[in-house]
């Protein structure tokens, strides 16, 4: 049997919660610690279900990896024998393809399994082809495998055709080490792209611009070592600020960098919660009617995708009616017919979901589509009546460490079992 959530809904949440390393840099800055054979030191990562997965592929092409505790590891990349990883771990990945931008920029070759991860919709890796074979790598995908090899990298300019934070990232990392300067133009602003940035900076690459839509980057023959904490999660605090708002609680989320966060506070505002920033925290406060607005994820700064699941379970009950036009992939709407077994009325016509606010969720047993959506279906259960039963949550453990953990101390009624006696125990104790 699998491990599943079960909900006791109707608390408001308090108190305090402490946000972890960001999923989404963690990622590539893994990847890109190997691109030294000296030691790296990284702090700060989540201890989630990707990121060890990609250390245990990492692993296993020889790098040394020793965790120093859950949050800490050293990363040696002196010891990698091949370039070649596919294992059945690593495809169940998206961020499986940093490896390539790793692995062409130090070896000038690669074979890394074609990317998984969550099915919200087609992410094609052509802008990362494109970019590779740019700086003279010839690129082809066979056996399931994306096969990239240079006799020689060099600097390109490289236009990206729509904004792509992977394709950014992973260019960023292969032009690191190429020969002469690359530019990328029309890149992707995404914090998590910063954060890459001055990583490689602090081993001794030269890129410049990050932040903005235009990246220069002059190749540098060799990186070395450096100790380097990760940024906090904006899409894990954003979760937690919406679980206050739709709980109608009154939540310090600490540990944040309140700028990263302005687009999901914006919103809070518009659906009448207060938002107070702090120099690392944000409060949310929601102590009356949440009121309807419309939403359209953007490339950041605008609203970001990963938020619109989270986010339309607070407009499914606001007052009114709102919207939700989801511009960045087309299967982001999966959680819908979950959410409407629990009561919420919502009706999606192409990329727009038009959410009718009700005046509270039913408990029901449902199951997480995708990382989240699984979170936003874990917030509904917090504010149903009755006990909610959330299945498939190895998807939420992808993104979040201790989710239930965090939940519980800011007054949640929620256990992690797959033991039908606990639950009975916990559904009795609750009752």
């Amino acid at each position: 049997m699998a491990e599943k959530y079960v909900i006791k809904g109707g608390t408001p949440l308090q108190g305090e919660v402490e946000i972890g390393g960001a999923k989404n840099a963690a990622l590539a800055i893994l990847a890109a610690a190997i691109m030294t054979d000296e030691t790296v030191t990284i702090d700060n990562m989540p201890n989630v279900r990707d990121t060890n997965t990609l250390l245990q592929a990492i692993e296993e092409i020889g790098a040394h990896v020793e965790r120093v505790n859950d949050h800490k590891v050293k990363i040696n990349g002196s010891f990698i024998r091949d370039v070649n990883v596919d294992n059945e771990f690593i495809r169940m990945i998206r961020a499986s393809y940093y490896l390539i931008g790793a692995l062409l920029g130090k070896y000038k070759k690669a074979a890394v399994a074609l990317p998984g991860g969550c099915d919200i919709g087609s992410r094609p890796i052509d802008l990362h082809m494109k970019g590779f074979r740019a700086m003279g790598a010839k690129v082809d995908v066979a056996h399931g495998l994306v096969c990239a090899e240079a006799e020689n990298l060099t600097g390109a300019h490289i236009y990206m055709d729509k904004v792509s934070v992977g394709a950014t990232i992973n260019i960023m990392m292969a032009a690191a080490m190429a020969d002469g300067k690359t530019v990328i133009e029309n890149a992707a602003k995404e914090p998590h792209v910063v954060d890459v940035a001055n990583f490689l900076n602090s081993m001794g690459a030269n890129i410049r611009g990050a932040g903005t839509d235009v990246i220069r980057i002059k190749g540098v023959e060799r990186l070395h070592a450096t100790e380097y904490s990760v940024i906090p999660d904006q899409i894990e605090a954003g979760t937690f600020m919406f679980a206050a708002a739709a709980t109608g609680g009154d939540v310090v989320v600490k540990n944040v960098i309140p700028k990263h966060l302005e687009a999901t506070s914006a919103k809070l505002l518009e659906v009448g919660c207060r938002v107070i920033e702090y120099d690392d925290a944000v409060r949310v406060i929601a102590d009356g009617k949440l009121q309807h607005t419309q939403v359209t994820t953007l490339p950041y700064p605008g609203f970001p995708t990963d938020m619109q699941p989270q986010m339309a379970v607070v407009l499914a009950l606001a007052e009114g009616t709102s919207t939700i036009t989801e511009s960045i992939f087309e299967n982001r709407f999966k959680y819908v017919d979950e959410l409407t077994r629990m009561g919420a009325d919502i009706k999606v016509e192409s990329n727009i979901a038009i959410i009718n606010g009700v005046e509270h969720f039913s408990s029901a047993r449902v199951s997480a589509p995708d990382l989240r959506a699984g979170a936003a279906l874990v917030i509904a259960g917090l504010t149903a009546e009755g006990f909610t039963t959330v299945d498939s949550i190895h998807y939420i453990q992808r993104g979040y460490e201790n989710f239930e953990v965090k939940l519980r101390e800011l007054g949640a009624d929620i256990i992690r079992t797959e033991d039908e006696r606990e639950i009975q125990k916990f559904k009795l104790k609750t009752s």
